[in-house]
């Protein structure tokens, strides 16, 4: 176990720590801190309504998205693999539905056309810092009121699992391309190949004409191909081993082109 980020800074500053492991722990240490209001980023437990009323203002939520786009735990990476031009973060009032309260306050940015899920919730953050640091003020002073989200163009990002970050032949080299960037650093999107799995951890659009599904080296690069395109493979990780540059990874098979499956689920 180590510390969180939060828990650090909030050392150095000199600030009290409280790690409640229940319901009941944390409902204790809230009423019991007298807080004018609460901020949570990530924050993947839900709070009671008990909870929240034991601050002045309310529970506040950094959010990844713009919503009601892409409510739910998981918005980055399914904007960056729907396609999103660009996204954001939003300052929002906690209510009892999931990421349905009204918001304080947004700031919207382009998705980069090489940002990955890491590298993107890493700008989102600093943002998101910003959004708090230029809102809680004029809120506490009462210069700032809550507005109701529209609920007409909500989409729902649910929680990724491993199954999806299966590369699929059938996908288009666009789309397997988008789910590599949304889903590293994790889960990771992977190939089934038949020696085994392999992950991938960074590609790019790629130019060669290659069969789909399958792997396969053309002038020094290697590519993937996908349902009118391909991909091509900067750096993968066999099962059991260290990434490594997909040149070389390819030059351990002897150039022997390998294949690639679909999910059977």
């Amino acid at each position: 176990m180590t510390e969180s980020a939060v828990a650090t800074a909030a050392s150095q500053f000199g600030f009290p720590i409280a790690k409640p492991r229940t319901k009941a722990e944390l409902l204790a240490v809230l009423a019991a801190g007298s807080f004018d209001f609460g901020l949570v980023v990530a924050f993947g437990r839900i709070l009671t309504p008990d909870m929240i009323r034991t601050t002045t203002f309310g529970f506040l939520n950094v959010h990844f998205s713009l919503l009601p786009r892409w409510r739910g735990p998981a918005p980055v990476e399914r904007a960056i693999s729907a396609g999103d031009e660009r996204t954001g973060v939003t300052l929002m009032m906690i209510d009892e539905g999931l990421d349905t309260g009204p918001v304080l306050g947004e700031i919207a940015t382009p998705i980069g056309p090489a940002e990955t899920g890491g590298s993107l919730t890493a700008r989102l953050a600093f943002l998101g810092g910003t959004l708090v640091d230029d809102t809680i003020p004029d809120l506490l002073n009462g210069r700032r009121a809550p507005v109701p989200q529209i609920d007409a163009h909500m989409t729902h990002a649910s929680m990724l699992t491993r199954n999806e970050a299966q590369l699929d032949p059938a996908w288009t080299p666009e789309q397997a391309e988008r789910t590599i960037r949304a889903f590293q650093p994790r889960p990771g999107a992977w190939f089934a190949l038949p020696e085994g799995t392999l992950r991938v951890h960074a590609a790019r659009m790629g130019a060669a004409t290659t069969t789909m599904g399958q792997i396969a080296k053309d002038a020094g690069r290697v590519f993937a191909g996908f349902d009118g395109g391909s991909v091509e493979l900067l750096v993968v990780q066999p099962a059991g081993k260290q990434p490594l540059p997909a040149d070389a990874w390819m030059n351990g098979r002897r150039g022997e082109p390998s294949t690639f499956t679909a999910s059977t689920l």
